[in-house]
């Protein structure tokens, strides 16, 4: 288990993070998370499913705790519908980590999940759609608008220092 904590906790910390209000809150939910790890590492039969397994056990938490907090509706914004996401996809530049962090804290935490999750924790979109407990289309639909979001906010944030 200390291995296990080692080496997820910075990147499950960090997911987690990006979906909650503050970093009170974010440990808070880690530590429920690693408490439900615990309790149900035996169930887990597919040792490569592990980083879906954690990031589930980890979304789960956090969309508990929010309920919790009467901010349900926050959460299940609109994600636009589905899109082909081979049409024409936004394309952003995430050499600044600073603007990318401050773009993902102003779109949807629908749209900030989808984009932390593929971009930042690397995983595949069958994996993403494990977590969210959606379709793979769904998935798709959602980094493309996420993508399309970002650049705006950043777009809109570079200018305004122009």
């Amino acid at each position: 288990m200390e291995e296990l904590i080692r080496t997820w906790e910075r990147p499950l910390l960090y997911y987690v993070r990006r979906l909650l209000d503050s970093d009170d809150e974010a440990r808070q939910v880690l530590q429920e998370t690693w408490l439900k790890v615990l309790l149900g590492l035996g169930r887990l039969r597919t040792p490569e499913r592990l980083p879906a397994w954690l990031y589930g056990i980890a979304r789960n938490t956090a969309v508990s705790h929010l309920r919790a907090k009467r901010q349900e509706r926050a959460l299940f914004e609109s994600d636009g519908g589905a899109v082909d996401s081979n049409g024409d996809d936004a394309r952003l530049n995430f050499d600044d980590a600073e603007r990318v962090h401050y773009g993902l804290g102003r779109i949807s935490l629908i749209h900030r999940e989808a984009l932390t999750l593929f971009f930042l924790q690397d995983l595949s979109l069958e994996e993403i759609a494990s977590v969210l407990e959606v379709p793979v289309g769904t998935v798709k639909s959602r980094l493309h608008h996420a993508k399309r979001a970002l650049k705006a906010v950043l777009d809109e944030e570079e200018s305004s220092h122009e």
